[in-house]
């Protein structure tokens, strides 16, 4: 993503409108417009008064990724007792049919045995709970299936 796109996403993002920053940092709203159009950019001072108001760091407002920003939001506002409650196979599923389908026709004993000889593995050598092994062993397959992708 853009800077330019950035600097609107985030604004867009705490509900501002580009009077609302102008006002804030004492500039015109033509300059915000600009800012955001990728005509001229903010210098470095107006940058760091650009990631207080809208509340992110400077590298999030150059590398500004809205959806990760979200998901990341969500994650954190989600407490432990809602997140089990919450069936994630059914709601994953609606992205990703199979997810709602395999156990019909996947030999899943197999698996869930060699994954969890897999999760004993982790536990055992370094001494990690179950949560902790099943977070290093998704990790493990995402990025092999990262490299293959």
């Amino acid at each position: 993503m853009r800077l330019e796109n950035n600097l609107f996403n985030a604004r867009k993002k705490k509900g501002l409108s580009q009077e609302d920053v102008a006002e804030k940092l004492g500039v015109s709203r033509q300059t915000i417009s600009k800012w955001e159009t990728d005509e001229t950019l903010p210098d470095i001072c107006q940058s760091k008064k650009l990631t207080v108001l809208y509340g992110i760091s400077l590298d999030e407002l150059i590398e500004y990724d809205v959806d990760e920003k979200e998901i990341q939001d969500m994650i954190d506002q989600t407490d432990d007792k809602v997140s089990r409650k919450v069936n994630w196979n059914r709601v994953w599923s609606r992205k990703y049919p199979v997810l709602a389908a395999y156990q019909k026709e996947v030999d899943t004993a197999e698996y869930a045995e060699q994954l969890g000889r897999l999760l004993d593995n982790l536990k055992k050598e370094y001494g990690y709970g179950e949560l902790d092994a099943m977070l290093v062993l998704k990790d493990i397959l995402a990025s092999v299936w990262k490299k293959r992708s």
